[in-house]
């Protein structure tokens, strides 16, 4: 059974860094894109950044480009997303996924399955 838990959400100030985790367990993720996808109440969940597992493909969307990073610990079966010089527009649950098929890196959320709880992410004016 697929597990994933983040951690690492918190409340910060504007210009402030957080990083987040998403240890996954339950089976293998070679070769599948790990998602991060963020949402507000009200809102759609949106695509944040991606990264594929023991690969070096990433993908990112253009709001948090040159702020987040994400990354992944093939040893711990963990997937990060390092964000910097975070504002009050990226306040939101943040959420990560695994994507359905191997080898794709998608942006849209029906493309990704097994998601964790979610963490939140405030951020302070």
């Amino acid at each position: 059974q697929v597990q994933l838990a983040e951690s690492g959400g918190g409340l910060v100030q504007a210009g402030g860094s957080l990083r987040l985790s998403c240890a996954a367990s339950g089976r293998t993720f070679s070769g599948y894109a790990m998602g991060w996808f963020r949402q507000v109440p009200g809102k759609e969940r949106d695509f944040v950044a991606a990264i594929i597992w023991g690969a070096r493909s990433t993908s990112y969307t253009d709001s948090v480009k040159g702020r987040f990073t994400t990354s992944r610990d093939n040893a711990k079966n963990t997937v990060y997303l390092q964000m910097n010089s975070l504002k009050p527009e990226d306040t939101a649950i943040y959420y990560c996924t695994v994507a359905r098929r191997l080898g794709t890196l998608s942006i849209t959320p029906e493309e990704y399955n097994y998601w964790g709880q979610g963490t939140q992410v405030t951020v302070s004016s």
